[in-house]
């Protein structure tokens, strides 16, 4: 089932999504951390706004070259061990809203990614039990000030800018994520072409990885590589970041407020 966060006249909820109707199935309840019950009432998704499937309380774990054509793009080559860092909670926002350029860059980019919700308080999971901690799968966009990347010696800050991890619309609880296509388009033009299968380790690897290190909490996001084809976002652009299954996040991208 696909899960969505949502504002309603001022009002905060949840849906289960009614693919055939475009209707909104509200729950009583928080699906993550507390559990949910189905209600009698339904709303259009027309009549409301889609947010961020959930804002984690804790952090968002990531994976830096885990394509082999986007790790050739940036002349390196995949690392022999996982190559993870942190993005703030407050990098996240959801479908529509904007994207911020920061006034410290000069070149933000696009990368769309597929990312994992983990469901369970889980530490040293092994690959071949991960589905057990997963609540959910959703799209991504680990946006990236790349002279910052590059300048830095380490990536906190050009990764971790308030909107730079818009995620949405909805999480899908019923999802394989060892294949589908994964594509980004700015203003229509499609820029990222992938295939989940094309990730050099699956999320079974990378929760393994990640939960040897840090006790995984309900709600984290684990964001798992992007493809080949990261470009530049620029003011009055609209990016959109798409994987089969999961649907079409889209966002805006807007100057930098001084």
């Amino acid at each position: 089932m696909k899960i969505a966060r949502f504002d309603h006249q001022g009002q905060l909820g949840y849906g289960i999504l009614d693919e055939e109707t475009n209707e909104l199935v509200k729950l009583y309840g928080d699906p993550l951390y507390v559990g949910f019950e189905t209600t009698e009432e339904r709303i259009s998704v027309d009549e409301v706004q889609i947010l961020a499937p959930f804002i984690p309380r804790s952090k968002v774990i990531a994976f830096g070259r885990n394509y082999a054509a986007h790790a050739a793009e940036h002349g390196t080559t995949v690392p022999e061990d996982p190559m993870m860092f942190l993005k703030p909670n407050t990098s996240v926002i959801g479908p529509d809203a904007p994207i911020i350029l920061p006034p410290q860059s000069e070149q933000v980019e696009h990368e769309v990614e597929l990312a994992v919700v983990i469901g369970h308080i889980a530490r040293n999971v092994p690959a071949e039990d991960a589905s057990k901690v997963i609540f959910g799968y959703t799209v991504s966009n680990d946006v990236t000030a790349r002279d910052l990347q590059r300048s830095d010696g380490q990536w906190s800050r050009a990764k971790g800018f308030d909107s730079f991890c818009p995620t949405g619309p909805f999480i899908e609880t019923d999802f394989d994520p060892s294949e589908g296509a994964v594509l980004c388009r700015v203003n229509g033009e499609l820029r990222q072409e992938g295939d989940l299968n094309l990730m050099e380790r699956g999320v079974g690897e990378l929760i393994e990885y990640a939960s040897s290190v840090f006790t995984l909490l309900p709600g984290d996001i684990l964001l798992t590589g992007t493809p080949a084809g990261v470009g530049p976002l620029n003011h009055g652009d609209v990016v959109e970041c798409e994987i089969e299954g999961l649907g079409v996040l889209r966002n805006p991208v807007i100057g930098s407020k001084k």
